[in-house]
């Protein structure tokens, strides 16, 4: 069993940053691709970004490409989402999500073994 949990939501105003942390125990960290996914109230959980078990291969959605990083700290078994520019468009509650082996697609939610709970990111304009 892998336990994730997301911290760092909050509220900002349009332009600023913020950066969620998604801690991981159970299991070896070093072995799942990790994700990150929004959620904005009444719509679907939409993907945000990827990366690869080793941190060498992300991918990001179009609207968060260029403001949005993803990176991993193996050592602390934390994954991070970096998110500037923010906009009003970008509030929602962000899930990050655990992928085990054998990988599947990483832009698809049902590709996903473990999710953390959520932290909830406001965006004013």
């Amino acid at each position: 069993q892998v336990y994730l949990v997301e911290s760092g939501g909050g509220l900002v105003q349009a332009g600023g940053s913020l950066r969620l942390s998604c801690a991981a125990s159970g299991g070896t960290f070093t072995d799942y691709a990790m994700g990150w996914f929004r959620q904005a109230p009444g719509k679907d959980r939409d993907f945000i970004a990827t990366i690869s078990y080793n941190g060498v291969t992300t991918s990001y959605a179009d609207s968060v490409a260029g403001r949005f990083t993803i990176s991993r700290a193996n050592a602390k078994n934390t994954v991070f989402l970096h998110m500037n520019n923010l906009k009003p468009e970008d509030t929602g509650v962000y899930f990050c999500a655990a992928d085990v082996p054998p990988y599947n697609n990483p832009i698809d939610r049902g590709s996903y073994d473990y999710w953390g709970q959520g932290t909830q990111v406001t965006v004013s304009s």
